[in-house]
């Protein structure tokens, strides 16, 4: 990008060639995410140290493109008061955030931006190995190199009181450890209350009625990708894969990928996991295309994101209503089911038991196991707490919050992939989602009606058609905590995601 020496600029002309720049950005960003898309999907097992040369390679292009001077002299010119007095135009919402990301971007030198692809691309790569294995000592030194990187990196964005908040606001722009955690403790507690309510009460039945069963795989995918496309999903602008862990990449317009992973006697875990990525897919495929490439045309944020597919996958796939409609398919699909009443497969989905997984956690002790891995990694990012001790801890934790002690490490400290992909600070945003997700269904509720007549009519659309028009397609025009007030007139509550819980399973459960 080159503004031309000794040339004078107008400031439409200057937001032409920003506009123009973050295009081309944009481009090298969706060519990254479909190389790391393929990277845990499809590449095969000795590629793996080629992809680490492609991806070093273009992350250096990209920090690069994104800490061009030009950059800075361009955004000197756009920021006066006839493009960004109306704060939520999309020409002021642009240049917000082309100030916020040359800001961050600036700040990082490039062999830091280097080498933290690379250890992200390599330590994904063996975490990918050494969990299978259980070989957490094989994937120690990674992991180690990963957070000694992350807290050099929180260092260089700086921040106010604690360094994790510079690696939060990657994820949640504007939030930080102080604000969040009477928030996560006021959750956590009532969600304990909860859980002991739950395991005093003198219901029996489990899941067997479900789990253990055959589902042959082709048919859970069958089954996946109807129900997918049925509550909104564009199969047509996206694709269905396999992979460790699931995961959401929106590669560009018309392409937003979604992937799961099965097991033949388990129903629940690719299920799942299809709708939560749809819901994910769907926020992406809803956002304002016309403005690709600009910074509108992203979603405000992981909590906002996660609120989507926490509704879909929690909200409305384990609700009485969803299944009145679509049980009967399952039960088509699946002989194993036709013996398994309605009630009895409500019941299974909505099991309350602790687990040691995170992803297999049920919606009662999901946030707890979220609260576990913030607390860790706001230690790992003070210093207070390091690597070689973090399996120690992680035992700890569980058992405290769970009452569970992990057997092995696989199930343990080495069970997610995103500390060995560098996400420090994207687990808060799990929560954030939740609490997100309640509070905004209370509100869809207030504003059409009875969502469950529709639903058990197969009628998704009034829901989805609601979420469009109040998240989707607004981009990033507000920030995370804004867009709460503006959609539902008032602040972050936790109260809405407890009351649903406390209501759901006290009926659940004969509380």
């Amino acid at each position: 990008m080159h503004a031309g020496k000794g040339e004078a600029m107008n400031a439409s002309e200057a937001y032409s060639r920003l506009s123009d720049h973050s295009k081309q950005v944009s481009y090298l960003g969706s060519v990254i995410a479909l190389l790391h898309w393929d990277e845990r999907t499809q590449i095969p097992s000795k590629g793996h140290p080629h992809r680490v040369g492609q991806l070093t390679a273009l992350a250096k292009m990209y920090h690069k493109m994104t800490t061009d001077p030009v950059i800075g002299e361009l955004l000197s010119v756009v920021e006066i008061p006839d493009l960004t007095s109306d704060k939520l135009s999309v020409e002021a919402v642009n240049i917000r955030e082309w100030r916020r990301i040359y800001d961050r971007a600036v700040k990082i030198p490039e062999k830091l931006a280097v080498e933290l692809a690379r250890a992200a691309a390599q330590g994904q790569a063996v975490w990918e190995k050494a969990r299978p294995q259980d070989d957490w000592p094989l994937f120690k030194p990674y992991l180690e190199q990963i957070i000694a990187l992350k807290r050099e990196q929180a260092e260089a964005l700086g921040y106010e009181n604690e360094p994790y908040d510079a690696l939060l606001d990657n994820y949640e722009q504007g939030e930080t450890v102080s604000d969040l955690e009477p928030i996560f403790e006021q959750l956590v507690t009532a969600l304990v209350k909860l859980l002991h309510r739950i395991q005093s009460s003198s219901r029996c039945r489990d899941s067997s009625s479900i789990e253990g069963r055959r589902y042959p795989i082709v048919d859970q995918e069958a089954f996946g990708k109807d129900v997918a496309r049925r509550i909104g999903y564009d199969m047509e602008a996206g694709r269905l894969d396999v992979s460790a862990h699931p995961f959401t990449t929106g590669i560009g317009p018309g392409d937003v990928r979604i992937t799961t992973r099965y097991k033949i006697d388990s129903f629940t875990e690719a299920f799942f996991g299809v709708i939560h990525e749809a819901g994910h897919a769907m926020y992406h495929q809803g956002l304002p295309m016309e403005h690709w490439g600009t910074p509108i045309c992203r979603p405000v944020s992981l909590g906002l994101n996660e609120s989507q597919a926490r509704t879909w996958e929690n909200l409305i796939a384990r609700s009485e209503a969803f299944w009145n409609y679509f049980y009967p398919q399952a039960q088509a699909r699946f002989p194993s089911l036709r013996e398994v009443s309605r009630e009895d497969f409500y019941f299974s989905i909505n099991l309350v038991t602790p687990s040691l997984i995170r992803t297999e956690a049920d919606e009662v002790t999901y946030n707890i196991h979220v609260l576990l891995r913030f607390e860790l990694e706001v230690m790992l990012t003070r210093g207070e707490l390091e690597v070689e001790d973090l399996p120690d801890a992680w035992n700890m934790k569980m058992q405290k919050y769970i009452g569970l002690v992990p057997p092995t490490h696989k199930d343990g400290v080495m069970q997610d992939i995103h500390w060995s992909s560098g996400a420090i600070g994207y687990f808060p945003t799990y929560t954030l989602g939740n609490l997100y997700a309640a509070q905004f269904l209370k509100r869809a509720e207030q504003d059409l009606g009875d969502l469950n007549s529709s639903m058990a009519g197969g009628d998704f659309t009034p829901l989805l058609l609601w979420f469009r028009e109040k998240i989707h397609s607004q981009g990033c025009r507000y920030l995370p905590r804004v867009l709460v007030q503006t959609v539902t007139g008032e602040d972050l509550n936790p109260m809405y995601l407890i009351n649903y819980l406390e209501r759901k399973y006290s009926e659940i459960y004969k509380l």
